[in-house]
């Protein structure tokens, strides 16, 4: 049996702790973590606080999900179509990636698409998969079957001959 990413919904504030209950029971899991920066000129800190709030994603096989729901916290599972949703590795990896690199992200609803592949050719980079656009110093990635689109503003020194990549695919910002 081929192995997916899932999505369990929980308990509002309760991802860590899945999380944590997931690893202790040796299953794959992942929640992505958004850096903030809280507090006065002073004395600044950092705040994580989930991307995804109420979302903790499982790579298992099918026949698992059952038991899934039966972990403290969990809620369901998400589903689209009357099936449980599937998340692909590319977009996980872009997640990952995305949230280590950037502060302050902002998601946003955007449709879901069947045809996950979208081909972008523009004279400044080439990217296939996740759309992935850089423009006013706003980096996007789109989630398309997560239905969101991440949004993060880049620092001046990282618009120009930077590499930043995502998933599979490198993108050079000019």
């Amino acid at each position: 049996m081929q192995k997916n990413w899932y999505i369990l919904y929980t308990k509002p504030g309760r991802e860590k702790k899945t999380a944590a209950l997931l690893t202790k029971r040796k299953i794959a899991n992942f929640y992505a973590l958004n850096r903030r920066e809280t507090g006065s000129a002073r004395g600044r800190k950092i705040a994580y606080v989930p991307l995804f709030t109420s979302y903790v994603f499982v790579k298992t096989i099918a026949t698992e999900l059952d038991k899934l729901k039966q972990i403290g916290h969990v809620l369901s599972l998400v589903y689209w179509k009357g099936q449980p949703a599937i998340v692909s590795e590319d977009e996980i990896n872009s997640v990952k990636k995305f949230s280590d690199n950037h502060f302050h992200i902002k998601l946003i609803r955007s449709k879901v698409f069947e045809n996950k592949m979208v081909t972008i050719n523009n004279p400044s980079y080439l990217i296939e998969g996740n759309v992935l656009s850089v423009k006013n110093k706003v980096m996007k990635v789109n989630l398309p079957s997560l239905g969101f689109t991440m949004l993060a503003e880049i620092d001046n020194d990282r618009v120009i001959g930077r590499e930043v990549g995502f998933g599979e695919k490198d993108l050079v910002l000019q």
